[in-house]
């Protein structure tokens, strides 16, 4: 199994009295209550957590959100770059830029192979439809932007795989008549795609396309829905079945010596639901074209400010996060049956991308955590069962 270590680069020092009056944490959010002093200290700690995964054969994510405390990481190609550069041993997916938003999939297209080149051929391309904030800081139209992705992924992927001089592209959101990167990416014909997604309609276009289904804090039950959907579209579609290697799944998740010390530590991830989800309804339940016509009426009528389902998220414990199946937390022992349990849940993954840092969580303990699931739980995870070659063949 291929572990991936995910950190947001959460920035939690915002006084209380500013939170709670806070219409939303994301997007709105003043940014004069960023410290750039200890934005730039967490920015380097993340980072040496990144080359530690690099010593101890973890992979790493690199991820992307906006205008907020949930992260950081608003120039995701720049952390990209930094990490292909700065490590030698590990992959580095980028979980990932936010295609719908940004304007030419073209200029996507160049940072990546730059990033796949500097890292000699080490990346992974991830694709995320975008966070409903992230529509309104990106100053993007979210009516049809699922058309948009599956087009941007298209037109990416044409920049990636050109080698004979100049194509163009017509498509219905874009237009480029010059499409000729250079480099090109280091891996041939392309870095291997991912998209994360939890519904099942898009799960089954990835399985389509062979692409790796990644599953964030979603759960068991709906990841399931998510990997059968995806199984079944290719049963469906008369392709090989996939196996294993094309599934992942994230976690908050720490390691620690005994159980109280991974539930205490482990604890303070919850951050990350009980804090930044927060957001007004403006940016994400009452925004034109986020939510399917015939969901829309029951979401509008929900009490939650998103009228979605991470709004059963916020307020729970760690006890329950872990019934849930989105915290790992505990000694190796635990830890490694939590996730086990887990899998046999899903029918398995092949890839585990655990959250091991977030809100207070100090990075000596994430590092801490990081050496323990290292060298404890992941030798005793399953190998990953593999695609059949004409599977990947098909995807590229």
């Amino acid at each position: 199994m291929q572990a991936w270590y995910h950190c947001e680069n959460v920035y939690p020092f915002v006084p209380n009295e500013v939170l709670d009056g806070a219409e939303s944490v994301r997007a709105s959010l003043p940014n004069r209550y960023c410290d750039p002093k200890i934005a730039a200290d967490l920015f380097e700690e993340a980072l040496d957590e990144h080359l530690l995964c690099d010593e101890l054969g973890i992979n790493i994510v690199s991820i992307e959100h906006h205008s907020g405390i949930n992260s950081l990481y608003g120039a995701s190609p720049m952390i990209l770059g930094i990490a292909a550069r700065q490590t030698k041993n590990v992959r580095i997916l980028s979980l990932g830029t936010l295609i719908s938003v940004r304007a030419d999939p073209v200029r996507i297209a160049e940072e990546y192979a730059t990033a796949d080149v500097i890292s000699k051929g080490r990346i992974e391309i991830g694709f995320v439809k975008s966070g409903d904030s992230e529509m309104m800081s990106g100053n993007a139209n979210p009516v049809g932007f699922v058309d948009r992705f599956w087009e941007a992924i298209d037109v990416i992927k044409l920049a990636l795989t050109s080698h004979d001089g100049p194509v163009s592209w017509e498509g219905k959101h874009y237009t480029h008549r010059h499409i000729n990167i250079w480099p090109g990416p280091y891996q041939r014909p392309h870095p291997q795609f991912w998209a994360a997604t939890g519904d099942p309609a898009t799960s089954a276009e990835i399985g389509r396309r062979g692409y790796v289904n990644a599953l964030v804090l979603r759960g068991p039950e709906a990841s399931k829905r998510a990997f059968d959907a995806y199984k079944t579209a290719r049963r469906e579609a008369g392709l090989p079945e996939a196996g294993t290697d094309r599934f992942a799944y994230a976690i908050l998740c720490y390691v620690g010596d005994t159980d109280e010390e991974g539930l205490r530590v482990g604890s303070k991830t919850l951050w990350f639901l009980n804090t930044s989800l927060k957001q007004a309804p403006q940016m994400s339940k009452f925004l034109p074209g986020r939510n399917p016509p015939e969901l829309a009426p029951n979401i509008w009528r929900t009490a939650g400010a998103r009228g979605r389902p991470a709004d059963g998220l916020i307020g729970i414990n760690a006890e329950q996060a872990i019934a849930r199946g989105i915290l790992c937390a505990g000694n190796p022992d635990t830890v490694y049956r939590q996730i086990m349990d887990i899998y046999e849940k899903v029918g398995g993954f092949g890839h585990l991308i655990f959250i091991g840092r977030s809100g207070f969580l100090t990075h000596r303990e994430a590092e801490k955590g990081i050496r323990l699931m290292a060298k404890e739980v992941l030798p005793r995870l399953p190998a990953a069962t593999t695609t059949p070659a004409a599977v990947l063949q098909a995807a590229k």
